[in-house]
């Protein structure tokens, strides 16, 4: 089934690139000789936020103006920054969304916002959308939507495309002085690997997956070698700290993420950057990082705003 609403008016403003990188004073990196920066890559563009700016415009100029078809659940940051960046550049959008049975739903506030800003909702039944990428499947999803023409992007954004424009990432921190480390959370590996590739030689690349399965590694390896020809950078991962899974928080990280705003005056999103943060002052406990390492902190957004439901919390 498919939904549309009126679009919103035109507007925006122009990137900030780089985005800042600013010191962030913490007794909790600082008694182990740890030196935290925070790479704010919120403060690209208040509608196209971090890496979502990076991922999204090689592919929105490849799309040449036609439609631009992608995926994403109910709550799906990529709808979002995509129906946006429709709306910013006139370029119309379909989001397909997983769960059918939200279609004769009133829309949550995220696909609210989705469809403000002009974009098709088509709403896919989970067995199909798990299928998605298959030809056959893809090519009935296409049909159903009356899009067969449209121009793809994958859930989260992450192809070839998305990966080259997130090197930019990785050569400003290189180019930055003296980060050893640089950390962001993970969903699909796009930015880990595009990130990775820029770094350049003594740098280290951490990833956070917020997703459970152990698949990012190898996803991430296969998404470097297409855009690149090969493995590129010094990155691994940890995935110990997924909190549940995807959509999945804790009282524990939300403790976590309150105190993190408290300390440093930064909004801290709950589903990718809350977990990253937690990660990283784990690790620094650990002793994961010798003495005199700079860790800088990529923040890949921002939180939605308060009136949307929060998602389902997890035990831990």
């Amino acid at each position: 089934m498919t939904r549309t609403d009126a679009p919103a008016g035109p507007g925006g403003t122009p990137p900030r690139l780089p985005s800042p990188l600013v010191e962030a004073v913490d007794p909790r990196f600082e008694r182990r000789g740890v030196r935290l920066v925070l790479k704010r890559d919120d403060l690209i563009h208040p509608e196209l936020i971090g890496n979502k700016w990076r991922k999204l415009t090689p592919n929105l100029e490849a799309a040449a103006g036609r439609t631009l078809l992608t995926f994403g659940g109910a709550y799906s940051n990529h709808l979002r920054a995509t129906a946006a960046a429709g709306r910013l550049l006139g370029l119309p959008t379909l989001g397909v969304v997983r769960g059918q049975e939200l279609a004769d739903r009133p829309l949550n506030p995220s696909l609210a916002r989705c469809a403000a800003d002009g974009m098709r909702l088509h709403f896919v039944d989970r067995s199909t959308y798990r299928y998605k990428t298959e030809p056959r499947t893809l090519a009935g999803i296409l049909r159903a939507a009356g899009a067969e023409d449209a121009y793809v992007v994958p859930e989260g954004g992450s192809n070839v495309l998305a990966v080259r424009g997130c090197r930019a990432l990785g050569e400003e921190l290189r180019d930055a002085d003296g980060v050893d480390v640089a950390a962001l959370a993970c969903g699909t590996g796009g930015t880990l690997a595009g990130m990775a590739a820029g770094l350049g030689p003594g740098r280290r690349a951490l990833g956070v997956p917020v997703l459970r399965g152990g698949f990012l590694d190898a996803d991430t390896a296969a998404l470097q070698t297409a855009a690149f020809g090969a493995r590129r950078g010094d990155w691994s991962l940890d995935d110990r700290f997924h909190f549940g899974g995807y959509a999945r928080t804790t009282t524990e990280l939300d403790a976590f993420a309150e105190d993190f705003e408290r300390r440093h005056g930064l909004p801290v999103e709950r589903l990718y950057v809350a977990k990253m943060l937690y990660g990283l002052v784990a690790l620094a406990d650990e002793g994961a990082f010798p003495r005199g390492t700079t860790v800088a902190a990529v923040i890949t957004g921002a939180p939605f705003p308060a009136a949307a439901p929060r998602p389902q919390a997890a035990s831990r």
